[in-house]
């Protein structure tokens, strides 16, 4: 077994030099598809595009985005 290999995300360094105009592009062209595929009744081509979306790069890394820089309607009063 190569133990080589680790699973982590990515440094700070990473996150900052991704490009993320080209990043919400892809995820708002699969989100066309998805919807695209849902009023054309393809159930099965709608599982696969959403299955794809949660599984790339650019849709982890864009959900990861919008969660972190959240700030919140109500966060100062979780504060207290």
């Amino acid at each position: 077994m190569n133990t080589d290999l680790s699973v982590c995300a990515p440094s700070a360094q990473v996150w900052a030099v991704i490009n993320w105009p080209q990043v919400q592009r892809r995820v708002k062209k699969l989100q066309s598809r998805i919807v695209k595929a849902t009023q054309a009744g393809k159930h099965g081509k709608v599982k696969a595009l959403q299955w794809l979306l949660t599984h790339s790069f650019s849709g982890k890394a864009l959900a990861v985005k919008r969660v972190t820089e959240n700030r919140g309607k109500t966060l100062p009063e979780l504060t207290r």
